[in-house]
């Protein structure tokens, strides 16, 4: 049997392997790459996907799969073989349902729709790029109809949040939203809070040294990550030892850069907490699109913009930039960065309007996918979409329709769910910290993040993609899926700030 198992290790790290040249190709055109390399890099991007879809569904690897189920039947389902087997497993039954040269035509496409994004959101220009979008919608369908389905975004959500369902999704969203709503609006009947200070004109470099400070401080190891710049952050994992963060700067925003950043590291502090063994297989990234996010937001959001961290921090914030922020209180600052206003950008938006952005996004979606929304129409169902949630609407598509990369750098579905069921998850995680570990928060206060980052490597990052995501809320935090601790995180927090009733 280990024979066995170190064979079908071989095969996976070939897979892995391929899979990591793809990411750096990706993350090369998506920041240093000259544009005329475009066409001839989602070439080079295609040819490697469907050199490692080819051995991911080598007829070997499910003969190997079939030999180990005893192995894995005789060991606790927690066994790093039993779990390894497991995953394998189910990546197999996926991929041989794809055929390989389906997904070369896929990547291709998407390559080339990702840089034809990048000119057309300057450029204001949706009717140029919506022929690509139709072929994308097409291809996401087609990609679909692979799988056995209730709705066609179920396997295209199951592929980023593994066990959910359109439906689950849609109660999970209702559920949240009759929470979120009348705090919105109870929030929008009062004065809205200053955030002017963040809108002084901020240099580049700065921003990016300091941002890069704080990830530094939050556990990043720069001996294995770099920061660079990009049109629209990200993280990328090449290997344990290659996790890299991008990020964008506007000169007149502070937030931008500073947010970003904490929330690609977070991203990066979990990839960078899984078990080096792991290296080369399945079990070698985040659980789930929600559960990676819950990492990101935590971050960004519950650390990184409490009053606590900003009681330490914001004295050396003040040293890099005197003349911006010299003459402005903490109070005022803590204030400007949780104000909450319904607005344009997802990526910009407040912790409580956030998922509103979301559920827009998500419902066109399905609209698109069932073919209640055509490409052509999608512009003015996106701007009607923001006045009726959200009372506001872009005055073009470049903070509309062309907003957002996913649709132009992948498929239309399964991408943007994982965002609300990140920031639910983030304070499931967080409380279970809290319990274990109650002086956290103080430490937070003290510029010390080791307790509350040793254990989520500990409880959650250090386990990769061992458990589903049920698998690990209830281990640990003793039950399944719920929005009670975002909503209690989300009423304490902005209640005291904006005075909300009980």
């Amino acid at each position: 049997m280990q024979e066995k198992l170190q064979e079908l290790k071989r095969h996976l790290l070939e897979i892995s392997d391929l899979s990591s040249a793809y990411a750096v190709l990706n993350w090369d055109q998506s920041t240093y790459m000259p544009p005329q390399g475009a066409t001839y890099r989602s070439r080079q991007q295609a040819l490697l996907v469907r050199l490692a879809q080819e051995r991911a569904v080598n007829p070997a690897i499910g003969r190997l799969l079939d030999d180990l189920r005893p192995h894995e039947e005789s060991l606790p389902y927690e066994h790093d073989d039993a779990a390894l087997i497991r995953v394998a497993r189910r990546n197999y039954e996926l991929a041989i349902k794809v055929p390989p040269a389906f997904v070369g035509r896929l990547v291709e496409h998407a390559g080339n729709t990702y840089v034809a994004w990048t000119q057309a959101r300057p450029a204001n220009d949706f009717k140029g790029i919506a022929p690509m979008l139709e072929k994308t919608l097409d291809l996401s369908r087609e990609y679909a109809q692979h799988f056995p389905h209730d709705h066609l975004a179920d396997p295209l959500i199951d592929q980023s949040d593994f066990g959910m369902k359109t439906e689950d999704i849609r109660r999970i969203f209702a559920e949240l939203r009759r929470e979120l709503v009348p705090i919105v609006q109870a929030i929008s009947d009062q004065e809205p809070l200053d955030d002017s200070v963040l809108r002084r004109h901020y240099p580049k470099q700065p921003q990016l040294d300091f941002a890069y400070e704080l990830a530094k401080a939050f556990g990043y190891d720069p001996q294995r990550g770099r920061l660079d710049l990009t049109a629209h952050p990200f993280m990328t994992k090449f290997s344990p030892g290659d996790v890299r963060i991008t990020a964008r700067v506007k000169e007149d925003d502070l937030g931008d850069a500073l947010f970003s950043v904490l929330h690609e590291a977070g991203h990066a502090l979990y990839e960078l907490g899984i078990d080096t063994a792991y290296d080369g297989t399945p079990l070698n990234g985040g659980t789930s699109a929600g559960v990676h996010e819950s990492q990101s937001r935590l971050w960004e959001n519950v650390v990184g913009r409490s009053r606590g961290f900003w009681e330490h921090t914001y004295g050396d914030l003040q040293k890099v930039f005197p003349d911006q922020l010299g003459d402005v209180p903490l109070d005022v600052f803590y204030r400007a960065i949780n104000k909450v206003q319904p607005s344009l950008i997802r990526t910009d938006a407040d912790e409580v309007t956030y998922n509103l952005h979301v559920m827009i996004r998500f419902d066109l979606e399905l609209d698109l996918l069932d073919g209640k929304l055509s490409i052509r129409d999608l512009p003015e169902a996106w701007h009607s979409r923001y006045q009726s949630d959200l009372g506001v609407r872009a005055p073009s598509d470049v903070d509309g329709a062309l907003q957002d990369v996913h649709w132009y750098g992948g498929v239309i579905g399964g991408a943007f769910q994982g965002y609300t069921l990140g920031n639910i998850i983030s304070l499931q995680f967080y409380e279970a910290a809290l319990k274990a570990n109650p002086h956290i928060p103080t430490e937070i206060a003290q510029g010390k993040f080791d307790t509350l980052r040793t254990w989520l490597t500990e409880n959650v990052y250090s386990h990769g993609s061992k458990f589903t995501t049920a698998d690990l809320l209830e281990r640990v935090t003793g039950g399944p899926l719920t929005i009670a601790p975002y909503i209690r995180y989300l009423r304490s927090k902005y209640g005291e700030l904006y005075s909300l009733p009980n």
